[in-house]
């Protein structure tokens, strides 16, 4: 398996081991020590991941994603249809936008491109905050106040970018909420998440808020494609390589799409593709077949917000990982005096270790574990020593291992599914799996065991014509290729 990463931006996250995975240190067992031993050896037995657990869940990940072709709720993957049948080929050309609503933020960008010589000619972007009042205003408040951003995004075009002559301007709307699609520029809006209560969108298509919003603002802009993050990560992959296939997102939380032939999806009736193609919403993260769960798993998913559901995403998310730890930790204190006599209160608080935290002590590589030790001092109120230090290090490396070979079991699950559509073309030729998210490109010890996973799932020898990259330009741009390859300008795949 060919990998390929682009440089971190923060320190490279890595901990001094074997050649194997296993850190250099064993655990000592002394008085502190033995109480909670038997925690251990319980959390990394039910942890474990090996070669038939993986083909197990790579194998269920493929019969689930069939299922959730054929009908809706048909699985637990929902298999969501993007209705995306043309993809950026490279000879694009124009002034493109994009929006991306996700969060309290608002993303805008414009890109000029320039077809095969030249590419991406220029591009910039803007970031505009949502008044927390608009979060729980009216639909009409809302687009509106995105529509005049976007409106003062344009007029600060410059000479770089240019309006080919007899062209409206065109958007691709990176909206990352739960949406039911209906063509590759419409979609209902399910309900409204992360904090937003927005009064009067719900069941509407939130392409047509936007339209009018834009109307409204005496804006000469149309929406061309309507994606979600994952979908606009595949998009802006395959704008470099025609080999992409696959797209990943491995951050907070986590998705994958795919690029699927229209005639294996028997739900879809009524649309005509004229590539033959169409890229397929997977929505993993609901994904829960066979999974190796512990206590810590099941009492967490029962505390959440959404208990019963998104069980593969609370395994394998950068969300999730470090609550995960927390939760070990309380069990593992309250065991014994490892940490001390009592139960600090911050290490009792909810999500207070984050995943970022687990990886700044997975990069210590001092022989008294210092960071390792401020750490938990600082962020839980754990006062440890050297034995402590390298459990809680233990323990990590436990969860993030599951997490990171469960996430590329996922991978292998997607590919089977392509590769028995495709009869021997997706195997049997260089196939890049794009990625994207923090967790994959900060977390070293997470991505080398999902590599580490693929190939043994897939063999060393099919597994080298699978690349799994980082993205270079990520969802953003990805939008605006959407929207130029679906104009009505452009329809190759």
């Amino acid at each position: 398996m060919s990998v390929t990463a682009s440089p971190p931006s923060v320190r490279s996250f890595s901990l001094s081991r074997s050649p194997r995975g296993i850190p250099r240190f064993r655990m000592t067992v002394r008085s502190s020590v033995v109480s909670v031993a038997p925690i251990l050896t319980k959390l990394q037995k039910e942890c474990a991941t090996p070669l038939p657990v993986l083909r197990h869940v790579a194998d269920a990940m493929t019969a689930d994603m069939r299922a959730g072709l054929v009908a809706d709720g048909g699985s637990d993957l929902q298999m969501i249809l993007s209705y995306v049948d043309s993809l950026p080929t490279g000879n694009e050309k124009g002034l493109f936008y994009a929006l991306d609503l996700g969060g309290t933020n608002f993303r805008v960008l414009r890109v000029q491109l320039g077809g095969k010589d030249e590419r991406v000619v220029a591009t910039e972007f803007d970031q505009v905050s949502i008044p927390q009042e608009l979060m729980f205003g009216t639909s009409e408040e809302l687009f509106d106040f995105i529509a005049s951003g976007l409106a003062k995004f344009a007029k600060k075009e410059g000479g770089k970018y240019h309006l080919p002559r007899g062209r409206k301007r065109e958007i691709g709307f990176t909206f990352s909420f739960p949406v039911k699609q209906t063509s590759v520029d419409s979609g209902i809006l399910i309900k409204w998440t992360k904090g937003f209560a927005v009064s009067g969108t719900a069941g509407k298509d939130v392409v047509a808020c936007l339209n009018e919003a834009m109307q409204r603002q005496g804006l000469d802009m149309q929406v061309s494609a309507l994606v979600n993050d994952t979908v606009g990560t595949l998009a802006g992959a395959r704008y470099w390589d025609d080999d992409v296939m696959v797209a990943v997102i491995l951050g907070t939380g986590t998705n994958a799409c795919y690029v699927e032939c229209v005639d294996a999806i028997p739900k879809l009736k009524g649309h005509n593709s004229t590539s033959g193609r169409t890229i397929i919403n997977t929505e993993w993260g609901a994904f829960s077949n066979g999974l190796p769960l512990t206590q810590f798993d099941r009492e967490m998913d029962a505390e959440s917000i959404n208990p019963g559901e998104q069980i593969f995403e609370k395994t394998i998310s950068g969300m999730y990982l470090g609550e995960i730890v927390r939760r070990v930790l309380v069990k593992t204190a309250e065991a014994g005096d490892l940490f001390g006599e009592s139960v600090p209160e911050k290490l009792s608080t909810p999500f207070v270790l984050r995943t970022p935290d687990i990886c700044a002590m997975q990069q210590d590589n001092s022989q008294d574990l210092v960071d390792v030790e401020s750490i938990l001092y600082d962020v839980v109120g754990l006062k440890s020593n050297l034995n402590a230090r390298k459990i809680v290090l233990e323990v990590c490396d436990t969860i993030v291992k599951r997490g990171g070979r469960l996430a590329g079991a996922g991978i292998v699950g997607i590919l089977q599914k392509m590769e028995e559509e495709s009869k021997g073309l997706i195997y049997g030729k260089r196939t890049v799996v794009a990625m994207d998210g923090g967790l994959y490109e900060h977390f070293s010890q997470y991505r080398r065991y999902l590599q580490d996973a693929v190939t043994e799932l897939l063999g060393s020898e099919i597994s080298k014509n699978v690349v799994i990259e980082h993205t270079k330009d990520g969802s953003g741009i990805g939008a605006a290729l959407l929207a130029a390859s679906n104009s009505k300008y452009e329809h190759d795949f």
